[in-house]
């Protein structure tokens, strides 16, 4: 299968830090198709040879494991190629158009690895170019605006070059192996689907929790905030994977019918629900690791009286006859107590005790997403004291551990690797449509309002820490509790 990968930001931070290194993966496991070509385009000014020369020195700042060997880059590098192109500059695009035609590949990809601002830029010079085929494929990284109106207007523009079926935009989460093992254990399996429901879940708590700070991204951290960053896109497709109808099969737009359904479903926003479900911190000066670090306010390129939310706490719920009154609780933040993804689903205890149980003990589904990848299922089992009489001993808790990472091993393919492999092989079902975009905009939105430049109600909590205690108080209002330790 021959294709051409165009890499719009070629020297840019993403593409060296997460798409050339999920590239080389795919190259090295035998699975990138070998009749391709990647080209990076910028404004510098370099010959193909520079550009590979860039891309293995910046092989050396990754990940051990991913880091080629002078003989793999050497291979490796054959498949890598520079064009310099000014996005601005119409004929420039007339240039990329020659070079990609002197192949004529069955399959062009346009990734564009740029500031959303540059989108609708490049689309209509694309256009114009004639850039836009049949067998062009167009990829879009998030955040894809910065509200519903924005967001409209980019998924208007790229509509206009590209049909649906050609645009692919990006949710990494999407492309992790955890992710993947989440349809699969609910659509895999007969085992929980007569349980997952209103009448056995008390609740489902979902954590997605950050040590690191915003690191060198002040300036764009400041003018997105943990709601835009994390809330609207990745919490939102895990919940719509947790609370989504089976699809009528495995293809795209049947699975995205049915996350589109959870979106338009979940509870709307009013202003006496944003101050009773809706929580949100800041993170003051702590330790983590033993390390002290600054707070969030004295970061660089973070304004010195911002009021952006580095942490928030959400109770959702998903207003259909399978989740009624169901709370779906989403906690995510930045230099939390530790870097941490997982799922916890409650199940309500027996019906009638027959036995004595220890306060608080429940049935519960964890799923961890990472740095771990696998399910804990924990039940309640006979404890054996000796000396005591059967019949008058607890139950204790215990639990069964699947561990993901231990079973498959090496077999585990990283989420841009997945992704990257997915959009060259023309497949959308791990890629967002435009509807269900603005669906998650709408829903956050009334929040982006009401905390706008509204320093009321935003917690200061310890880097290190958990995040604003209200969260858990949030929980324990409604009878459950929201366990730190997972």
């Amino acid at each position: 299968m021959s294709f051409d990968l165009v890499l719009f930001g070629g020297t840019g931070d993403l593409s060296w830090r997460k798409l050339m290194p999920a590239l080389f993966q795919a190259f090295r496991h035998g699975t990138l198709p070998r009749d391709g070509r990647i080209v990076g385009v910028a404004r510098d000014s370099l010959s193909d040879e520079q550009f590979r020369h860039l891309i293995e020195e910046r092989f050396a700042r990754v990940e051990l494991d991913k880091r080629p060997g002078p003989d793999e880059f050497c291979r490796f590098a054959q498949l890598l190629h520079y064009q310099r192109l000014d996005l601005s500059r119409p004929e420039d695009y007339g240039a990329l158009k020659e070079r990609l035609q002197q192949r004529n590949a069955g399959t062009v990809v346009m990734y564009l690895a740029t500031s959303p601002a540059l989108f609708t830029t490049v689309c209509e010079q694309l256009a114009a170019a004639g850039l836009n085929t049949p067998s062009t494929r167009i990829v879009l990284e998030k955040p894809l605006g910065h509200d519903l109106a924005s967001n409209r207007a980019i998924n208007d523009t790229v509509r206009r070059v590209f049909p649906e079926q050609q645009i692919f935009r990006i949710d990494h989460y999407l492309g992790k192996p955890s992710v993947q093992n989440l349809f699969a254990l609910r659509f895999g399996n007969a085992l929980f689907e007569p349980l997952w429901r209103r009448e056995i879940i008390a609740n489902i708590q979902l954590t997605i929790a950050e040590d690191l700070g915003v690191e060198k991204r002040g300036a764009f951290y400041d003018s997105t905030g943990a709601l835009r960053d994390m809330v609207q896109n990745h919490a939102l497709q895990l919940l719509c994977a947790l609370a989504m109808e089976p699809p009528i099969s495995s293809d795209a737009d049947a699975i995205r019918d049915e996350k589109l359904k959870v979106l338009r479903s979940l509870q709307p926003w009013s202003g006496e629900a944003i101050g009773q479900r809706a929580i949100r911190g800041q993170y003051g000066a702590g330790s983590v690791r033993g390390e002290p670090v600054r707070a969030y306010r004295e970061e660089p390129g973070v304004a010195p009286d911002s009021t952006t939310e580095t942490f928030v706490a959400l109770r959702a719920e998903v207003a259909n006859w399978r989740w009624a009154g169901v709370p779906f609780y989403i906690r995510t933040g930045k230099r939390l107590a530790a870097r941490d993804a997982h799922i916890v689903v409650n199940f309500r205890p027996a019906p009638h005790a027959i036995f004595r149980t220890p306060l608080g003990a429940a049935n519960r589904l964890v799923i961890n997403l990472q740095p771990r990848d696998g399910l804990e299922l924990h039940l309640l089992a006979q404890g054996q004291q000796q000396g005591r009489p059967v019949q008058s001993q607890p139950l204790v808790p215990v639990h069964l551990n699947l561990d993901f990472d231990q079973r498959f091993g090496s077999q585990r393919v990283g989420a841009y690797e997945r992704l990257l492999l997915d959009v060259i092989d023309g497949r959308l079902n791990l890629f967002v449509r435009s509807d269900e975009q603005e669906a998650a905009w709408r829903w956050v939105e009334p929040l982006l309002d009401a905390w706008r430049g509204n320093e009321s109600g935003l917690r200061t909590y310890a880097a290190g820490s958990w995040g604003p205690s209200a969260a858990s108080a949030m929980i324990a209002r409604d009878g459950f509790c929201w366990s730190e330790e997972q």
